[in-house]
């Protein structure tokens, strides 16, 4: 007979719960009051949820004679929800490391986009590529993000720029999460630039009267499952008035709206999503005061990026003033040909250093709040009951370490659990 419970974890030194009210997000002082349970456990059922947390002894005595699928002793070490990932673009072909040495040697990214690099050329790239290459690359990089700690990943299309590579990309994002154990929100994307020969009317107009009834069409046949729309508003790419065209139609087919804004001039982005009720913006290098304010009150979070601000040695993100304003902080690694980092341990780690948060700060906003900007938080972001059982378990004896050491979590990482399941596990090897 098969046991009711898929997992205990026990006697853990630290267990970071983040929240335990049903919290669907964290603003202001309740980043810096996160909750923390000393020698802890977790049990997870076997539908992959979490039934109970809380101290060992307390979970000892309401499972004295349990059968659990599997144990692990998480003596001396840290129990962490899985980390949330809130802004990718993890479908391409083609690298662009060769742009990399043109933005050390001073190109701009404009510079680049206008000599033909940039998302144009991945575009290229992406529409020669068959969907068995897209699907082993993208595999592969989700791989990598698991074992860096992620568990639910926001997924992008964008690449294709038109109706068919567009819907390739989605296609190939769908199949990943039929088959891999990592949990994903796809997004579509296609207003990431404006392609080649065409102005911004046609290119809107194209996604407006081609490729979103498309996809509505594909969404009502359950062919394809998307939860987000994404549009690059930008001087040079998509203007306001195109951008809310291409969100409001997103939001009338039932996507949540969440999109890049405000990143290399001030568009006024921010409040254009604050009306439309968006869920995210992502960027806001260039923010307003006035951008801060409309998101605080709408609830609309901020995906701050850490990981582009430095590779593109733009300024950061004012993660500080964002936070004392209330609005909803979350990270994400915007994973990309231009900013190729897998690790959300490194993007907290930048979080801290670079845009002044605090390590609690960066946890949350890598955890409940960036499941909250993907409409996940009632699910994912902490270690809560009824939540999935995504968690880390951390070989140290203090969780902050994961934040850190730079580059440490290939070593601190021990274990990494997706609804109760171990989808990664390092051995430790004894000297």
């Amino acid at each position: 007979m098969s046991s009711n419970y898929r997992l205990l974890v026990k006697n853990a030194k630290q267990v970071v719960l983040i929240c335990s009210n049903g919290e669907k997000y964290m603003t202001k002082h309740a980043m810096q009051n996160l909750c923390v349970i000393e020698n802890g456990s977790v049990v997870i059922g076997s539908d992959g949820l979490i039934k109970a947390v809380g101290p060992a002894e307390t979970i000892r005595a309401q499972y004295p004679e349990t059968s659990f699928e599997k144990v692990i002793d998480a003596t001396g070490m840290c129990v962490l929800p899985g980390l949330v990932d809130a802004h990718t673009h993890p479908v391409w072909a083609g690298d662009r490391v060769h742009e990399f040495a043109m933005k050390l040697a001073g190109a701009t990214y404009m510079d680049v986009h206008r000599a033909g690099g940039g998302i144009h050329f991945t575009v290229e790239h992406t529409r020669a590529a068959g969907s068995s290459e897209l699907l082993a690359s993208l595999s592969s990089r989700l791989t990598r993000m698991q074992r860096a700690g992620t568990t639910l990943v926001e997924c992008k299309s964008g690449y294709g720029l038109e109706l068919q590579t567009e819907l390739k990309m989605l296609e190939v994002i769908e199949e990943a999460r039929r088959k891999l154990p990592i949990n994903i929100s796809s997004t579509y994307c296609g207003a990431h630039a404006v392609p080649k020969g065409k102005t911004v009317a046609e290119a809107t107009k194209d996604i407006l009267q081609v490729q979103l009834p498309r996809l509505k069409q594909q969404m009502s046949a359950g062919s394809l499952r998307v939860d987000n729309i994404d549009v690059f508003c930008e001087q040079g790419v998509f203007d306001l008035s195109s951008t809310r065209s291409i969100l409001q139609a997103g939001k009338d087919m039932g996507l949540n709206i969440n999109f890049h804004g405000d990143e290399l001039h001030p568009m006024n982005s921010a409040q254009l999503g604050a009306e439309l009720g968006a869920l995210a913006i992502s960027h806001l290098e260039e923010v307003t005061d006035e951008g801060i304010a409309a998101m605080a009150t709408a609830r609309t979070a901020a995906v701050l990026l850490p990981t582009t601000a430095y590779i593109l040695r733009l300024p950061q993100p004012r993660a500080r003033d964002m936070l004392d304003a209330g609005v909803i902080v979350a990270l994400g690694s915007d994973f990309n040909p231009n900013a190729y980092c897998c690790s959300m341990p490194i993007v907290m780690h930048l979080a801290c250093v670079n845009m002044r948060m605090s390590m609690l700060e960066a946890l949350a906003a890598a955890t409940i709040n960036a499941a909250y900007a993907l409409g996940r938080s009632h699910t994912h972001g902490s270690l809560e009951v009824n939540k999935h059982g995504d968690l880390l378990i951390l070989n140290t004896t203090r969780w902050e370490h994961l934040i850190y050491q730079l580059g440490g979590h290939q070593e601190l990482i021990r274990y990494v659990v997706i609804k109760g399941n171990i989808v990664f596990y390092k051995t430790i090897l004894l000297t």
